[in-house]
């Protein structure tokens, strides 16, 4: 129920003192400190390799807002050639480095709502599994165009956001926790902030650069301190143009 949500997270303290990420990743409340990949990543690379008949031998992969790393794991062990990743936290970062092993990919303690350490074109996929979303809107603008100058013409994208649509509990945030941004929440107890989208929201902001190739919506489960509540998340596979 919303009002049961609601009333969890108010009771969720954070140490203030520090990036409110860095304490997440200390002590996890709301992420899931799995190191497998997401179900809709490994469903990405499957109709990238069988529908689109992509060899993905050579790719780089851009991880934007990697966590502990594991998507770009997977990636590089199993298909890609290199990869970086890019996250705010440096706990997130120890723990990337260390799950990777011997695997040719760089991390690095950076937010992705600032300007790439990376070359104009040089990058083949770019992986934004539930990041972006937490970026203020100077920040997305930027994230957006960084992400269109690195990644290679015909290049693809993986989407994961949270979906503004039909999702009763992010409505009921934004109603109780109003952010200072459009369709904004603060996480009660924390400086965390969460933007929800609407289907033409990412329309739009995608447009300029790039073609969706498939968007959908879909129902998963978000940690909450103990629990569990549903959520809704756009699923969205992009090219660049």
């Amino acid at each position: 129920k919303s009002i049961d949500y609601c009333g969890n997270l108010a009771n969720i303290r954070y140490n203030r003192s520090m990036n409110p990420w860095e304490s997440e990743y200390r002590n996890p409340q709301f992420i899931t400190l799995s190191t497998e990949p997401i179900n809709a990543v490994r469903e990405f690379v499957k109709w990238l390799r069988r529908k689109q008949k992509v060899d993905m031998t050579d790719f780089v992969v851009f991880d934007a807002g990697c966590g502990n790393g594991k998507h770009s794991k997977y990636l590089v062990e199993n298909f890609c050639e290199s990869g970086i990743g890019y996250d705010i936290s440096q706990t997130a970062i120890r723990q990337a480095n260390e799950l990777k092993g011997d695997l040719q990919i760089e991390y690095f303690v950076k937010s992705i709502g600032a300007p790439f350490d990376i070359d104009n074109e040089s990058v083949d996929l770019v992986i934004d599994a539930t990041s972006s979303h937490a970026l203020k809107v100077q920040e997305r603008g930027k994230f957006l165009s960084e992400i269109s100058r690195v990644l290679k013409p015909g290049g693809y994208m993986f989407l994961r956001t949270l979906a503004l649509d039909g999702d009763a509990n992010a409505k009921n945030l934004i109603k109780q926790f109003p952010g200072t941004e459009p369709n904004t929440y603060v996480l009660p107890g924390t400086d965390m902030t969460e933007r929800v989208f609407s289907k033409s929201d990412l329309e739009s902001d995608y447009a300029e650069n790039f073609t969706i190739v498939n968007i959908e919506k879909t129902t998963g489960y978000q940690k909450w301190g103990n629990q569990s509540y549903k959520r809704n998340y756009w699923i969205v596979y992009l090219q660049k143009k």
